[in-house]
């Protein structure tokens, strides 16, 4: 039976539906009240609020960040054995796009996905405790490196995963420098305070092509121009060490790299606790453990210091 003839009468953000439409954002931002203490200034979160975005920058050493990026490399090249599934090639080739289930692959990433400046920042902009719904290393390489296009990650975690709210925020943290000319992430001011339900029906194992290249729960292009006629388009630009937050709902993608030069960023998706997973709003089955955790049980415990 199709999954669209189901709507779930509760549910804020049908999508998946015959014909795109446009919702209000039901949910907060920004779940906390700003303190002293808080790990961003009543500036940024502010800025988090109003845009669905921030780039922050000089958070990390430069020998934290070379531990990274040889962490990385060494992910990518084969030096390390890694979990059955969980590297994804480039459309058309064996090149290495992304690999997931960092925590769960190595120690250094592990120490990562708990640092105060990424799960206590966004616990903070999430109101509560936190957990990995997903984590990867995203490399775009040099000359061949494929575009990602325009989407609300939201979308596919509603559909595609069974996240019931808009209660979770994205840390990017770039391993390589990232400029306007090899393809760095794009974002759409404030486009995260409207919910763009897309038009289509999820295919049967939909993840098996949407890693690669996602055609399914995409605004349509009159929907898009209108985003950035409303919000415009920003680059989130930054040398290695810089690190992005945005939420769940922002409009996101990235041009291909066709410069010599590679582009890398770890990644960690942060939901609330009591935001924890149900069955799928448009899809037949939930997608693969490997790109969304549905065990909430055990919450991240936030640690400060140097990574290593």
């Amino acid at each position: 039976m199709s999954t669209m003839s189901m709507p779930r009468q509760s549910d804020p953000y049908p999508s998946r539906l015959p014909e795109e439409k446009w919702l209000p954002r039901a949910d907060k931002v920004v779940w906390s009240q700003w303190r002293p203490d808080a790990p961003l200034t009543a500036q940024q979160a502010d800025a988090f609020d109003r845009d669905g975005f921030l780039v922050l920058k000089d958070l990390f050493s430069p020998d934290e960040v070379a531990a990274l990026v040889a962490e990385s490399a060494a992910m990518r090249s084969g030096e390390r054995e890694l979990m059955d599934g969980s590297v994804i090639t480039e459309p058309g080739s064996e090149a290495v796009r992304t690999v997931f289930k960092l925590p769960e692959q190595s120690a250094l990433f592990d120490r990562l996905s708990r640092d105060r400046r990424l799960a206590g920042i966004a616990s903070f902009l999430l109101g509560e405790d936190v957990y990995v719904h997903q984590s990867r290393l995203n490399y775009k390489p040099g000359f061949t490196g494929k575009e990602f296009y325009w989407h609300s990650d939201f979308e596919t975690w509603h559909a595609e995963d069974g996240m019931p709210r808009m209660r979770a925020v994205s840390a990017s943290l770039l391993l390589t420098d990232n400029d306007a000319l090899n393809g760095p992430l794009m974002l759409m001011p404030g486009s995260h305070k409207h919910f763009i339900a897309c038009a289509g029906e999820t295919p049967d194992d939909n993840h098996k092509s949407s890693l690669k290249k996602q055609e399914v729960g995409v605004p349509s292009h009159a929907a898009l121009a209108k985003l950035a006629e409303q919000s415009g388009i920003t680059a989130a630009t930054g040398p290695a060490g810089t690190l992005v937050f945005f939420d769940c709902n922002t409009m996101h993608g990235s041009n291909g790299n066709i410069t010599p030069f590679a582009r890398s960023n770890a990644f960690f998706v942060f939901n609330a606790v009591s935001n924890a997973l149900e069955a799928p709003f448009a899809a037949k089955k939930p997608r693969p453990d490997f790109l969304a955790q549905r065990d909430a049980a055990k919450p991240v415990e936030v640690v400060s210091g140097a990574l290593a």
